[in-house]
């Protein structure tokens, strides 16, 4: 009931903010809209220049909206209980639509470090899910994960990061 009380869905991620708006404390749920809360708090991680920080939200949005829906559905069906279904179409909906979305990333990494133009939130929202594919889901070789050259540069550049190394070990899991 407490946890409802901070976010109506019941699920995480959820944050309290001591020190929101006007020294009141705030609940932000939802990782988009945790992301781009404490982006706006802190003036980092997100462009000030308009039309740079609406193309970082947009692939936040794309994030939130096609990535992690799709990945996350694609690793149900290939890690847990959705690889015992024995009508494979599912499994291979989302297989081809995470082929077509990972084909989305790789354009828009083409001669660039980062998604848009310098590390932000919507870096820190994709680097996950697309780590998770090799990580979590084994699906780097369904996916022909290895013939997006422009991905797996960026995801080595993600991965290499102290914040995210650590961020990637917390909680530490156990071996």
């Amino acid at each position: 009931a407490a946890f409802v009380s901070l976010n109506p869905n019941g699920r995480i991620p959820a944050i309290i903010d001591p020190a929101g708006p006007d020294g009141n404390p705030t609940a932000v749920w939802e990782s988009g809209a945790i992301l781009l809360y404490l982006a706006e708090k802190t003036g980092q991680l997100i462009p000030s220049s308009p039309v740079r920080r609406y193309e970082t939200l947009t692939w936040v949005f794309f994030q939130m909206s096609a990535i992690g829906p799709i990945f996350g559905q694609l690793g149900f069906f290939l890690r847990w209980g959705g690889k015992d279904y024995e009508d494979k179409r599912p499994r291979q909906r989302f297989t081809d639509e995470a082929i077509r979305l990972l084909g989305v990333l790789d354009r828009q990494l083409e001669g660039r470090d980062w998604i848009v133009d310098d590390y932000s939130i919507a870096d820190i929202a994709t680097l996950g899910w697309v780590n998770a594919l090799v990580e979590s889901y084994a699906a780097g070789d369904i996916l022909g994960l290895s013939n997006y050259s422009n991905i797996q540069a960026w995801l080595g550049r993600g991965l290499a990061r102290p914040a995210v190394r650590r961020g990637l070990h917390t909680p530490a899991r156990p071996a």
